[in-house]
């Protein structure tokens, strides 16, 4: 996952490795790197020159402690800055109503139909609640005939109604199915759709108004870098949608992607994809993720250590001036 962004994050990050000090000069070539890794990554321009003058403001705005290498704080610097850019918090999901109602949209091909069946999984195994999964591509019986095996696979109940041609009809008839049949969380997968195709855009847009979903997804593949971040944009003006997936991020993923989606429609990426195993869902920690992509754990926590220690010292300090 992201070894080519985090190859070329390290080396841009060793610039700083053996200077004592963190100067404007070694910081602009530092960054400047950086900003070429991320753009290399798919990242958005302004994003990337944003993130930079970010890190450029704190990393010249910072004493560096006695105990740390200049390169070393400007890991710590550049994890931090990475992880806001991210979300900073994980987002949870809002699954207070009996049942909470989750509207799946998406891309053809984006990994939706998968991302239910997970999510169902997920629910009923970490958080012991029933799911009812729900067929709603009425264009595609193959894309039925995949929610019925997935829902076998885990042990789900699924619903569906192949006579029917009606989306929002059948989004009904589910509510309606799980709230006499004790079912707590209602998933809904919907067709694949173009955010320029007018009547399917509607059509969803129409779901939504139906059914008023506690919680509306955007899944994307996270391997289609700018292009899903574009596409983000284009649903959630139509949706208003409260979180997105990040699905195949066990491929060959730039990172573009997750680092730009949030800043972008400021949405939080609420779940990842990390394999095609239906126990392959990961709740997204911003944090873990500017580890992962950094590569640089342990030099993250020697950095917080060393910020503890000084932080004391000063505190023991100004207590005995008072």
């Amino acid at each position: 996952m992201f070894n080519n962004l985090s190859d070329k994050l390290d080396k841009a990050l060793h610039v700083l490795k053996g200077h004592g000090s963190i100067t404007e000069v070694n910081v602009a070539e530092t960054l400047k790197e950086v900003r070429r890794a991320l753009l290399d990554a798919d990242v958005n321009f302004k994003i990337a020159k944003d993130f930079t003058n970010k890190v450029k403001e704190k990393a010249l705005g910072q004493d560096v402690l006695t105990t740390l290498q200049p390169g070393q704080l400007m890991v710590k610097i550049v994890k931090d800055e990475l992880t806001q850019l991210m979300g900073g918090d994980a987002a949870g999901i809002n699954l207070s109503a009996t049942p909470s109602v989750i509207l799946m949209s998406g891309l053809q091909g984006s990994g939706k139909t998968t991302f239910s069946g997970k999510l169902a999984n997920y629910l009923k195994n970490k958080k012991t609640k029933k799911p009812l999964l729900v067929a709603c591509d009425v264009y595609r019986p193959a894309a039925i005939d995949q929610l019925h095996v997935v829902g076998d696979q885990i042990g789900v109940e699924v619903f569906s109604d192949r006579g029917n041609n009606d989306p929002v009809a059948i989004s009904q008839a589910a509510i309606a199915h799980a709230k006499s049949n004790g079912h707590n969380v209602v998933i809904i997968d919907t067709a694949g759709r173009l955010a320029v195709d007018e009547a399917m855009m509607t059509e969803i847009s129409n779901i939504h108004k139906a059914i008023q979903p506690q919680e509306t997804l955007f899944v994307v593949d996270s391997m289609t870098g700018q292009d899903a971040v574009n596409t983000a944009k284009a649903f959630n003006d139509v949706l208003n949608f409260d979180g997105v997936i990040l699905t195949k991020l066990d491929g060959d993923t730039r990172g573009g992607a997750a680092i730009s989606i949030k800043s972008v429609v400021n949405k939080p990426i609420k779940f990842i994809g990390t394999g095609e195993k239906m126990e392959a869902i990961d709740v997204f920690h911003p944090s873990r993720m500017a580890d992962r992509i950094l590569g640089m754990g342990d030099v993250v926590s020697l950095v917080e250590r060393a910020q503890e220690q000084f932080d004391e010292e000063e505190a023991r300090k100004l207590q005995k001036k008072i």
